[in-house]
């Protein structure tokens, strides 16, 4: 082979190499960013297609109805305490901050925040379900399966 040749596979596989290695990072970097949405149920005992569980530590979105009777505001802080259930389980929410003007009792709401032993999400955002035109779709059918499941029509 000639040099120039060489010279030019070499030049090919470094930048293959160099790309390769570049997307390889960016997507290791997006994967620690994904917030995966689930259930009371699921944190508790695993999505149902795949049984996998969150693990401590993951940033995730839970959907779910706020308790009633469980909202308990810290009296010197915005420091808020409550239960998401839906048809199979039960969890905390921790949140430090002002809740959305439509946040109640037996009202749905999503939080996204981070998972803590126990099954406590300690969360960044509360969102309260604004209107009953739009649910989002991986929202709605959690809700609907949880229904069915419990019976409900």
């Amino acid at each position: 082979m000639n040099p120039r040749r060489r010279n030019r596979l070499w030049a090919a596989a470094a930048i293959l190499s160099g790309l390769s290695l570049t997307a390889g990072l960016v997507l290791y970097a997006l994967s620690s960013n994904i917030d995966l949405f689930y259930t009371p149920e699921e944190i508790r005992f695993g999505k149902h297609e795949t049984g996998l569980k969150p693990e401590v530590g993951q940033r995730l979105r839970v959907g779910g109805m706020v308790k009633a009777g469980s909202v308990d505001r810290a009296l010197d802080s915005l420091d808020i305490r409550f239960h998401l259930y839906d048809a199979g389980a039960e969890i905390t929410v921790l949140y430090s901050g002002i809740l959305p003007d439509l946040f109640r009792e037996e009202q749905g709401v999503v939080v996204q925040g981070e998972l803590l032993p126990g099954n406590v999400v300690l969360a960044k955002e509360v969102l309260a379900k604004h209107d009953e035109n739009y649910t989002p779709p991986e929202v709605s059918k959690a809700m609907q399966d949880n229904h069915q499941r419990a019976g409900r029509p």
